[in-house]
C-alpha cells in the first residue's frame, strides 16, 4: 500500500434514498439498443442492416475513424430497427432479443500467458474497447497509443452512487483477470484507488493500490490521476470502471462478451432502492415499471451531479451508467426563495446560508430547481472551495469560453474532465453549466491540437 491520499476540497451531498444493499435480477426487456451518442467523438460505421441476425459479441458497427474500435451486440436477436436523425445521423441499433442469448465465441485464454499484442486483439475484437478510457479528452482511447498508467477507482463519492465492493463481490476472479490483462497494456503500474471500507479490492494482483479518502469527488478518477501521476502535454492515460474491468476479465476467463452490470436503482422517489442485475441497452420501462414515483419526478441515466435526462421510460440504459437516479423534477419554487433563512433544515447548500452545515449526516430530497438563472462569474471563491484540483477552475471556464487555446494549455485543460466540474455546476452562484462548457473546450482541443 503507498502512501494515503486526503482529499480536502470537495462537498458530500447526502441524498435519501440510497440502494439498499440487495440484489434482484431485473426483468429481460424485449428490446435493446446501442447508442452512438454514448461514445463521444465516434462516428459510427454499420456493419449491420435491418433484419439481421446477431449474437452476442456480433458486431453493429465500427469507428469510422478507427476500424479497430468495433462495437458489439449485448443481447442475441434480430435488428429490428436503426433509427437515424437529422443528416441520417444514427440515433439507435435496435435490437429484438431472443429468449435466450448465444455468444460469439472469443476463446479462453490467461491473459498472463498473452503478449500485449494478443490481448489488445481480443479486447478490440470481442467490443470491450470502449469501456477503456484515455485522459486528456475523456474519450475512448486510441488502441495505437501507449499510456504512462492506468487508472481505477474502484469507489464512487457521487451522491447515491454505487457500492462497487458490494455490486461485483462475487466476481473477485473476474476483476482480477481484467486487471491482469489490463496490465499487459502498459509499461507503467495499473493504479487501483481504493477507500479505508475493507473489500476485496484491497487483495488485487498486479496493481498498485492507492488508499484515498476525503469529500466527493474523492472518488473521481480525475482527482486521483491529479495527485498520483498528473498528466503533461503529450502523455496519456487509460482509466477503466471497476464493472468494465470485469467484463473485461469474463470475457478472458469464458470467451464470451458478457455485457452485464449491477446498477443501482436510487433516489427519493424510489419505492424500494437496491441493486439490479441487468444488461448493457436494456430498456429502461423492464427496470422501472412499479418500482418509482412517475408523478413530476425526473429519471436520471447515471448520478445526479453528471447523468443524462431520460425523457421517457421506453429509452434505453446508457453504455456507462451504474445506476438510474429518480428524483423530484425542479418546477415548484419556494416563496421568498432569494431570502437566505427560508426552507432552513430541508434544503441544502454548499454555503452557510441555509444551516445545512449543522447536520452533516442529515439526508435531503433535493429536486432540479436551478435557484436562479445564469449570473455573470465574479471571484467569490465557491468553485475553489469544491474543486480539489491544482488547478484554477474560474479561470480555465473562462479561457475555454474565449477559446483561447494556449490559456487553457497552461491552466490544465489536458487534466480534467466535465465530472471533474461536476460539483462547481452544483455549488457556483454563477449558473454556469461548467460540464457543458469543459466539453467544449475539450473537443476544441481535439480539433486544434489532436
Amino acid at each position: 500500500m503507498s502512501e494515503d491520499i486526503r482529499i480536502k476540497k470537495g462537498l458530500s451531498i447526502k441524498l435519501k434514498g440510497k440502494a439498499e444493499e440487495a440484489i434482484s435480477a431485473a426483468p429481460r426487456s424485449r428490446i435493446f439498443a446501442i447508442q452512438p451518442k454514448d461514445f463521444h467523438g465516434i462516428t459510427p460505421k454499420l456493419t449491420v442492416k435491418v433484419g439481421a441476425e446477431v449474437s452476442v459479441g456480433t458486431v453493429l458497427f465500427y469507428s469510422k475513424s478507427n476500424e479497430q474500435i468495433k462495437f458489439t451486440s449485448p443481447v442475441s436477436g434480430t435488428v429490428s430497427e436503426i433509427k437515424r436523425g437529422a443528416k441520417r445521423r444514427i440515433l439507435k441499433v435496435v435490437i429484438e432479443a431472443k429468449a435466450e442469448d448465444d455468444f460469439v465465441d472469443f476463446g479462453k485464454e490467461d491473459p498472463k500467458g498473452l503478449s500485449k499484442e494478443q490481448v489488445l486483439t481480443k479486447i478490440l475484437d470481442s467490443g470491450c474497447w470502449p469501456f477503456v478510457n484515455q485522459r486528456p479528452y475523456d474519450v475512448i482511447a486510441n488502441p495505437a497509443d501507449e499510456p504512462k498508467a492506468i487508472f481505477i477507482s474502484s469507489f464512487d463519492t457521487a451522491p447515491l452512487a454505487s457500492n462497487y465492493g458490494f455490486s461485483i463481490k462475487e466476481q473477485e476472479a473476474a476483476f482480477q483477470a481484467g486487471v491482469n490483462a489490463l496490465s499487459k497494456l502498459t509499461q507503467g503500474n495499473v493504479h487501483l484507488s481504493v477507500n479505508n471500507t475493507p473489500t476485496f479490492f484491497d487483495k488485487t494482483e498486479n496493481a498498485v493500490l492507492q488508499n484515498v479518502t476525503g469529500k466527493h469527488p474523492a472518488g473521481n478518477v480525475g482527482v486521483q490521476i491529479s495527485k498520483i501521476a498528473p498528466i503533461n502535454q503529450g502523455e496519456k492515460v487509460w482509466t477503466v470502471n471497476p464493472q468494465d474491468v470485469v467484463i473485461i476479465g469474463n470475457l478472458f476467463l469464458t470467451g464470451e462478451f458478457r455485457p452485464y452490470r449491477t446498477i443501482a436503482l436510487a433516489g427519493s422517489e424510489v419505492a424500494a432502492p437496491q441493486y439490479y442485475q441487468v444488461t448493457l441497452g436494456q430498456e429502461v420501462a423492464s427496470l422501472l415499471e412499479g418500482k418509482i414515483n412517475e408523478d413530476n419526478t425526473r429519471i436520471i441515466s447515471g448520478n445526479v451531479l453528471t447523468g443524462a435526462t431520460i425523457a421517457s421510460k421506453d429509452e434505453f440504459l446508457g453504455f456507462y451508467s451504474n445506476e438510474i437516479s429518480v428524483i423530484p423534477e425542479g418546477n415548484e419554487y419556494r416563496m421568498f426563495g432569494w431570502i437566505p433563512f427560508v426552507g432552513s433544515g430541508k434544503i441544502h447548500s454548499a454555503s452557510r446560508t441555509s444551516f445545512s452545515w449543522l447536520s452533516s449526516n442529515k439526508e435531503y430530497t433535493l429536486n432540479t430547481n436551478m435557484n436562479g438563472e445564469e449570473r455573470a462569474m465574479v471571484v467569490t471563491g465557491e468553485m475553489e472551495k469544491v474543486f480539489p484540483m491544482d488547478i484554477f477552475p474560474m479561470q480555465l471556464l473562462k479561457a475555454v469560453m474565449a477559446n483561447d487555446i494556449e490559456k487553457m494549455e497552461n491552466l490544465g485543460i489536458y487534466e480534467v474532465a466535465p465530472e471533474d466540474f461536476a460539483l462547481i455546476d452544483y455549488a457556483s452562484s454563477s449558473k454556469v453549466e461548467a460540464q457543458k462548457i469543459i466539453r467544449e473546450g475539450l473537443d476544441l482541443m481535439i480539433n486544434e491540437v489532436g
